[in-house]
């Protein structure tokens, strides 16, 4: 559900918060859609409910980061590294370098970010209160006709609605939503299953999508300018959980097949010893690899040393230089023989690398795998 390209807006805590080019048209019609909004609230200037409106956009995005903070802070804690936060059309994600391996990780990181959103409300409402008292936060957010409120406690009162609302919607039980992934985490650790648990919340999130699609369908019939966004939603809503859904019944077939059981076990490899001229020549032009992995005499695995790299050296005048030399740097490539499909395709040397190298307990090379070899392997998985 996350953007595949973003713009980076800041880093906190060293997290890169990037944003999709859809948020700048969702930024702007929220700032349209409140200016009316805070107009009909506070009366008064139109200079002045366009201020108002562009801080409560501003907040509404500034809420959607704290709660994905939540997430990442918690994801670092337990180990996990995160890749980044996007704030998209709808919403935002924090991205972890790997899955959850525990029941306890995934509640304990799904949970987190509905924390961070109580917070913020509960905040909001109690400046509000140690402003104003509860009567014009009441007046405030349900805009009662003769109501008056100030500029400031509008703009409260708005953020702790829009907080009240992210909250009870991402504790929804439906998977991708928060509340999916705490109920896939209870069945995970009720069940032993993770994948039985991403088939049942993906189910629901596919129900709940139909019911957000219906609402904005009638929402459209009627006129209502955000029947068309929580159509939108829902379409987005029902694939992502169709994935999950596709995803645990395809992670129950695989779950018994290992890296040895798919892997080439008589790969080309290369010697650590050997010039580069000679591995561009023996190697890389003879079988037209991209990388090979490179062992010492008793096949220990060292490293990978990629086609860019060898070519480089030679084009620099360094013709003589031993292959290992030129192996690629914190490459995590590395995966025991004995892990599982599942672990390996959420490795992230996969994804950087195209392949992983599997190796036993002593750090000899037993195979390589590669995504063309993963993906004869899932077919029939696939079909069956």
């Amino acid at each position: 559900m996350s953007p595949r390209g973003s713009i980076q807006l800041t880093r906190i805590f060293g997290i890169r918060v990037g944003v999709s080019r859809s948020w700048f048209l969702v930024l702007a019609f929220l700032i349209v859609f409140l200016s009316q909004y805070f107009h009909e609230v506070l009366g008064g200037s139109t200079s002045t409910a366009y201020a108002v409106a562009v801080g409560g956009a501003l907040g509404y995005f500034a809420s959607l980061i704290l709660h994905e903070l939540g997430h990442a802070l918690v994801s670092r804690r337990l180990g996990i590294a995160i890749l980044g936060i996007d704030l998209w059309f709808f919403g935002g994600m924090a991205k972890p370098a790997r899955e959850p391996e525990t029941p306890g990780e995934e509640f304990k990181i799904s949970a987190a970010g509905p924390a961070a959103t109580f917070a913020v409300l509960l905040a909001c409402v109690g400046v509000t209160a140690a402003i104003a008292g509860g009567g014009h936060f009441t007046d405030a957010v349900l805009t009662r006709e003769g109501s008056t409120t100030t500029p400031v406690l509008a703009l409260l009162a708005w953020l702790a609605f829009i907080n009240a609302v992210l909250l009870l919607f991402n504790l929804v039980p439906a998977f991708p939503l928060d509340g999916g992934r705490i109920a896939r985490a209870a069945i995970w650790w009720r069940t032993g299953d993770r994948h039985r648990g991403t088939r049942i919340t993906g189910r629901a999130g596919q129900g709940f999508a139909l019911v957000l699609g219906l609402v904005g369908l009638l929402g459209l019939l009627n006129g209502n300018s955000f029947g068309l966004f929580t159509l939108v939603l829902g379409l987005i809503l029902y694939q992502a959980s169709g994935g999950a859904v596709m995803q645990g019944a395809l992670g129950q077939r695989i779950q018994s097949v290992t890296v040895g059981d798919i892997m080439d076990r008589e790969p080309p490899t290369i010697p650590a010893e050997l010039k580069v001229l000679d591995a561009q020549e023996q190697f890389f032009v003879r079988y037209r690899h991209p990388w090979f992995a490179v062992v010492d005499h008793a096949r220990h695995f060292l490293g990978v040393v990629r086609s860019e790299r060898i070519d480089a050296e030679i084009a620099a005048g360094r013709p003589a230089l031993e292959v290992g030399d030129v192996l690629e740097p914190d490459l995590p490539v590395r995966i025991d023989e004995q892990e599982p499909l599942e672990s390996l395709l959420r490795s992230e040397g996969l994804g950087r690398l195209g392949g992983m190298v599997a190796v036993d307990a002593d750090g000899v090379l037993r195979g390589v795998v590669t995504v063309a070899q993963i993906r004869q392997a899932l077919n029939p998985a696939g079909g069956s």
